[in-house]
């Protein structure tokens, strides 16, 4: 059996074309997603493996893409530690009693995933189940600096005041917390890799908010014991992170997922060619005309410059006002531009 493209691109060997998957494809701009939440939350949808697998498989039947990423949340696994969380719309997760104490932290228990999230482990199954050979499932878990920030501050954050203050002023409870998150992402990512995802996708969303040195004490150790723990390729993704290009690099990763704030090549100097990259159009892109889109594509495959490596996506998640029809446009394009090119 070959393995699927997005695996071989992960370790940058010659692929027949370029692979393309938008992070937050499953659900957001598609209809039937959109009429399907009218009647479940987020939550509930994970936790009902056949209709997990159904929102997962959505995008790849709409766009025809080269991965289904699963649907789910990177809070997901913190309520199986014991963390009362609500996703709230246009907020992002609340966290009913924000972790703030060693004795808030000792109250949070390290789960059995095969009891705490069997559903999500299911859904793997079924989607892999589901995909062609040559498509890849990708499961993925929050990197643990950015869920403790959620944790911590009780709500999503632009300074990150209360989560730095943990830090610097209790470093105690800071890493308590973060081997406790550590040691049940670990799991998470691994029993998922177990259940048949084909790649794992850290994404430490806001580790950019982080000085060089502070990534280095506070997040770096961490973020790389999640990524080591499975034996499938690694992308590791963060946003707003220019100055941390090559630290995150030197963490781990079979590639590093980058934003749009660099141009690819550049990023790709900074992390090293030993690495594959993964990125990296605005997703904002895709609001404005056709030309601009395709001109933006161009010039991310012209960066890439048809090394081995390279995983096309955007560079954060899928805007819910996108168009499919151009998402599907966008497919098609990169995968037309690279077929040639190879």
């Amino acid at each position: 059996m070959i393995d699927p493209l997005l695996v071989r691109a992960c370790r940058r060997e010659l692929v027949e074309r370029t692979p393309v998957w938008f992070m937050r494809q499953a659900g957001r701009s598609l209809p039937e997603y959109r009429e399907l939440r009218k009647r479940y939350g987020l939550f509930e949808v994970c936790r009902q493996p056949e209709l997990c697998a159904e929102v997962t498989l959505q995008p790849v039947r709409a766009h025809d893409v080269d991965a289904a990423v699963m649907f789910a949340d990177i809070m997901l696994p913190v309520l199986g530690m014991g963390v009362d969380v609500e996703l709230v719309e246009n907020v992002g997760p609340v966290v009913a009693e924000p972790v703030r104490s060693l004795a808030d932290v000792e109250r949070l228990r390290v789960p059995d995933l095969e009891e705490s999230v069997p559903f999500v482990l299911e859904a793997v199954r079924l989607v892999r189940e589901e995909l062609r050979p040559d498509q890849a499932v990708i499961g993925f878990a929050g990197g643990p600096f950015t869920v403790a920030g959620y944790l911590i501050e009780g709500k999503p954050s632009r300074d990150f005041k209360l989560t730095k203050t943990c830090m610097y002023a209790q470093p105690e409870v800071w890493h308590s917390l973060m081997e406790k998150l550590t040691e049940t992402f670990a799991a998470y990512v691994d029993a998922c890799a177990r259940a048949g995802a084909d790649a794992i996708q850290l994404f430490d969303s806001w580790v950019g908010a982080l000085s060089v040195a502070d990534y280095r004490e506070f997040a770096a150790p961490y973020s790389a014991r999640v990524l080591a723990a499975v034996d499938v390729p690694t992308i590791n993704f963060a946003t707003s992170d220019a100055h941390l290009l090559a630290e995150r690099a030197e963490v781990g990763g079979d590639v590093i997922g980058v934003d749009w704030r660099v141009p690819l090549d550049v990023a790709w100097e900074r992390v090293g060619h030993d690495r594959g990259i993964q990125g990296n159009l605005d997703g904002a892109t895709l609001l404005g005309p056709w030309e601009r889109v395709a001109a933006g594509a161009d010039d991310v495959l012209a960066r890439a410059g048809g090394r081995p490596g390279h995983i096309f996506n955007l560079g954060h998640g899928v805007l819910p006002e996108t168009d499919p029809a151009d998402l599907r446009r966008l497919v098609e394009l990169v995968h037309e531009r690279t077929l040639v090119a190879a």
